[in-house]
């Protein structure tokens, strides 16, 4: 079996684009992959693109042979756009060799340790940021079969955040909190504060219940995240920036952080993320994927959460895109209400295929992309009339 071509798709969800990638081979069989890195869909499409004169005529059931090829040939090292790049390429030729042996991927990986696993809602809260209106918002997850939600309540502070701002994220997570008072709250901080003001504010927040503290501080080096563990009141979650399996070793070496976030796209696919879950075993801790992109690479987290033991929960945007976006793929996970949990893939490879028809639809829109930094973007409107428009109707 050899590769033949590589077809790209770049969609526009709205409040941010999706890339999806078609692995051709001569057999007939296409694998799907996907490759969304939020503001930066045109330049991974074009990384693809330079490497793909590395896939044709290679063998996509050489998994893991052609990723190392396509990291190899290039000696100067692209980053985290280079391996999101090859991530899409190497989950496509998994769910080639799944379909090539009438088996799910993770059968592939060793079989199911699970039948289903706790899921929580993210990018549910697209409303005024005040305690009413992020109420109400939480009513409708709880409504969907959701135990668990997660948020980011701290509008645009960056470095330090000021009293009444901080007041403010607290009256929004104690509103909620007390009308369920059983759900799990996860914090989402996006890398915000420094190390003194990410512990003063986890000091205030803490009494309402927090289920993790994520990111709760600077993305550029591993220590800073690793000191605000060892004193912070909540139990720290982070990795999804990291784009080595080596920062996971920087970060288990440090101590203090027992949930980690790989996010397989920005890993490179299925086997780095493998290699952090199995890192993550031999430390004690726990992997809970980051997931932000679209329904592909929530498929791709859920082949994970079937076979990794150590697997904990798992990041869910796609129940609270737009509507048209639930048609982009063939397959969705189902929620069960009785405890939060999502079903998992059973079918051979990834288990879903891309409507084309919708991809098409739905053009890239070079202004779709998700700033924290700027004022309102919690409503996740998009930022074109059109994008803008439909949200309001909603």
């Amino acid at each position: 079996m050899k590769i033949t071509r590589i077809e790209t798709f770049t969609v526009s969800g709205g409040w941010k684009n999706f890339l999806f990638v078609h692995v051709h081979t001569d057999t007939g069989l296409v694998g799907l992959g996907e490759g969304t890195l939020n503001g930066f869909i045109k330049t991974t499409e074009a990384a693809v693109r330079e490497l793909e004169h590395l896939m044709i005529g290679q063998d996509p059931r050489n998994v893991a042979a052609l990723a190392k090829r396509l990291l190899d040939s290039v000696s100067l090292d692209g980053g985290h756009i280079h391996r999101t790049a090859i991530a899409t390429i190497e989950v496509a030729c998994w769910d080639i060799l799944g379909q090539h042996l009438g088996v799910p991927i993770w059968q592939l990986l060793g079989g199911k340790v699970r039948e289903t696993i706790l899921a929580y809602a993210n990018g549910w809260y697209r409303t005024e940021r005040t305690p009413a209106h992020f109420t109400a918002a939480a009513d409708k997850v709880v409504a969907r079969g959701f135990h668990a939600l997660k948020v980011d309540p701290f509008g645009t502070a960056q470095g330090f955040i000021n009293d009444d701002a901080l007041q403010l994220a607290y009256d929004i997570l104690a509103s909620i909190r007390a009308k369920y008072p059983k759900l799990h709250i996860l914090i989402d901080v996006h890398g915000r504060f420094t190390e003194a003001d990410a512990l003063r504010a986890a000091e205030k927040l803490a009494p309402i219940g927090i289920y993790w503290w994520e990111e709760p501080t600077t993305r550029e080096r591993e220590a800073p995240v690793n000191a605000v563990a060892h004193r912070c009141p909540i139990r720290v979650a982070t990795g999804e920036m990291y784009d080595t399996v080596g920062q996971f070793y920087t970060l288990a070496e440090g101590g203090g952080v027992n949930i980690w976030q790989p996010e397989p796209m920005s890993l490179g696919g299925i086997m780095p993320t493998l290699a952090v879950a199995h890192l993550a075993e031999a430390h004690g801790s726990w992997i809970a994927p980051h997931q932000s992109g679209g329904p592909v690479a929530t498929a791709v987290c859920l082949q994970l959460a079937a076979c990794v033991p150590n697997f904990l929960i798992q990041e869910n945007f796609d129940m609270f895109n737009d509507a048209w976006t639930h048609d982009l793929v063939t397959w969705a996970p189902t929620l069960n209400p009785a405890n939060g949990h999502f079903s998992l893939p059973s079918t051979p490879g990834l288990g879903l295929k891309l409507n084309l028809d919708v991809a098409r639809a739905h053009p890239y829109d070079p202004k779709a992309y998700l700033n924290v930094f700027a004022e309102g973007w919690e409503k996740r409107l998009g930022t074109t009339p059109a994008a803008k428009k439909s949200r309001r109707k909603k």
